[in-house]
């Protein structure tokens, strides 16, 4: 076994990796940015090297610098946790050429499976259904238009490396194809350092299903049965369980050695997931992801077998010490994400800083997590800030037990999908385990994320409508013997105007522009009376649809904001002219900068 390992990631996956590390009696080393020098994963590791400058993502995707801090501790190997390089072939392959060692599938495995039009082929030929599309990358937007002559529209342009939703854009008309063709690159090229994509026919109501797999060196090759991946908004998971409420005893046994055959044929090891979409009774696979899961927890609470220290183990060149048939199911288990987003709004990042962080505990509750309360939640990087794991008996035993441990949870300080998740354990789709991936986006009332919000997070709606002072104290008094907790708010005068032109006001100097340094300066005005359009959170200018002088509508699109590894699109409230743009492709914004000026 390895005496040191650096984890090349952050947040909870790190801390994940490091724990098991610890249980293995290993050391661990944590890389950081500026942005994340107080990170929970640098807290944690026995030594933590800067690889990076501040509100940098890209830090963790600069190859040279992780290679470099490896270096500069005397790991053995490295980890890659998942996202940032955890698919990235090219540098799995320095580590191969390096003196460490790289936890994880091989280089050439990688390219074979994480490039998803070789993964295709590759599946066709060990005899596994593939979702009718291209085998090779798409050139052009003329590609994507000869798959929907072929098999109609709706077709989805997926990133090759991509993952999570990012880099996936379903085009449902001629007229999309354009757009939606150079945004799917754009967005591989930001997250997956790799612009190509491929094209295929877009299920229209499947259910998401994974296989866990893992594979050593000596040709052993498992599977830890099937997770549930179906509840997603906008291609994002946001629930995920094991084992699937949707198959029978027949299909998920074929999926399951469809994953095995397909993974074999690859030569691949260490662990893996292979995907599949699931529609009226047939599957088809849909990608291979070379790395952990997100929600490899659900798989280790129902088979009671840690996937991260069998990666390590597999690494070291350890043998699997279990037979296929040794892989046993037993109860059922849930991982509900908890992401900074703000439910009511379509999952819109949110910001702000952990005044309170309580999570829930008891049995068959189990916390991943790399923050603690009083820590600092900006924009840069992704919006999930724990996982909440809760495992029973059985699939009706976990509804009740996460019902309470959600009720337990208490965060403060900012927006949280926790409603969200509690209305989903009352919602009767959910419930009966029928629903699919296009439940939220397409079915669910969103008057009922709304009212959930409202139920169970109603200081979140009065901090949105109220920009009055609050100050609140909470005293707890006695009465009749029954102890009771009361919170008292005492709130400001209004707010003296300052002349905003978007809120109505006037004033001379007009709204100030956030300096190219982060600084705010009084100097640098905005001309003009015009209606200012500002950022709703703080994130990364992508592109800016609109120069000086164009007429824009009502609903327009003036530029597109990345926030937490989510584009965004800005747009225009009213019409008019636009007599100032502010900001450029690549610019950082905090919330409430000045983007561009209407007249």
């Amino acid at each position: 076994m390895f005496s040191k390992v650096l984890v090349a990631n952050r947040g909870e996956i790190a801390v994940r990796v490091m724990r098991a590390c610890e249980e293995l009696g290993v050391r661990t080393v944590a890389v950081y940015s500026e942005a994340d020098k107080h990170g929970g994963h640098v807290r944690y590791a026995d030594e933590a090297y800067n690889i990076g400058p501040a509100r940098a993502a890209d830090s963790y995707l600069d190859h040279e610098s992780v290679i470099e801090a490896a270096r500069k501790a005397d790991a053995d190997a490295i980890h890659p946790g998942y996202g940032f390089l955890a698919e990235n072939a090219a540098f799995a392959r320095k580590v191969e050429a390096s003196e460490f060692k790289w936890v994880g599938p091989s280089a050439d495995a990688m390219e074979r499976l994480g490039e998803k039009t070789k993964a295709r082929a590759l599946m066709q030929d060990a005899d596994v259904p593939v979702v009718p599309g291209t085998t090779e990358p798409a050139d052009s937007a003329d590609d994507v238009k000869a798959v929907a002559d072929e098999f109609g529209y709706p077709v989805a342009i997926k990133a090759e490396g991509g993952g999570g939703g990012r880099g996936l854009k379903v085009v449902h008309s001629e007229d999309e194809v354009d757009e939606q063709f150079e945004t799917a690159k754009r967005e591989g090229e930001a997250y997956f350092d790799n612009a190509s994509v491929y094209v295929e026919k877009y299920l229209e109501a499947p259910r998401h299903i994974e296989v866990q797999i893992l594979a050593d060196e000596h040709g052993n090759v498992r599977h830890l049965g099937e997770r549930d991946c179906s509840l997603q908004r906008r291609h994002q998971k946001v629930i995920e369980e094991a084992p699937s409420p949707a198959l029978s005893d027949d299909l998920r046994e074929r999926i399951g050695e469809a994953a095995r055959r397909g993974v074999r044929a690859a030569d691949y090891t260490n662990a893996g997931t292979v995907e599949f979409l699931v529609e009226d009774g047939e599957f088809y696979f849909m990608e291979v992801n070379t790395r952990i899961q997100v929600e490899h927890t659900v798989t280790e609470e129902v088979t009671g077998l840690d996937v991260v220290k069998w990666q390590l183990r597999v690494a070291a060149g350890e043998e699997l010490d279990f037979s296929q048939e040794d892989v046993d199911i037993e109860g059922h288990s849930m991982e509900f994400r908890i992401n900074a987003e703000a439910p009511e709004k379509e999952f819109a990042p949110a910001t702000g800083t952990l005044a309170t962080y309580d999570p829930p505990g008891g049995i068959g509750v189990r916390m991943d997590d790399a923050v603690r309360q009083g820590d600092e939640i900006g924009g840069d990087y992704d919006s999930m800030i724990a996982k909440l794991i809760v495992t029973a008996s059985d699939r009706e035993e976990v509804l009740a037990r996460a019902e309470r441990a959600l009720a337990e949870f208490d965060i403060e300080g900012l927006r949280t999908v926790i409603p969200f998740h509690r209305l989903m354990l009352t919602d009767e789709a959910f419930r009966e385990g029928s629903h699919t991936t296009k439940y939220l986006d397409e079915v669910l009332d969103p008057d009922r994320i709304q009212a959930a919000v409202e139920r169970w997070s109603p200081e979140a709606v009065a901090d949105d409508d109220d920009d009055d002072e609050v100050t609140e104290r909470t005293f707890t008094v006695e009465v009749n013997g029954k102890r009771f907790e009361v919170s008292l708010e005492e709130r400001g005068a209004p707010a003296i105007p300052v002349g905003n032109a978007s809120a109505g006001g006037s004033n001379s100097s007009g709204p100030r522009k956030r300096r190219d340094d982060g600084g705010d300066d009084s100097q640098q005005i905005i001309e003009g009376d015009g209606e200012s359009i500002t950022a709703e959170m703080q994130g990364t200018i992508l592109s800016v649809e609109v120069e000086e002088g164009d007429e824009v509508e009502p609903g327009d699109t003036v530029c597109i904001l990345e926030a937490m590894k989510m584009e965004n699109d800005v747009v225009a409230e009213r019409g008019g002219t636009v007599s100032q743009v502010l900001v450029a492709e690549g610019d950082s914004v905090d919330m409430d900068d000045v983007l561009l000026v209407l007249e």
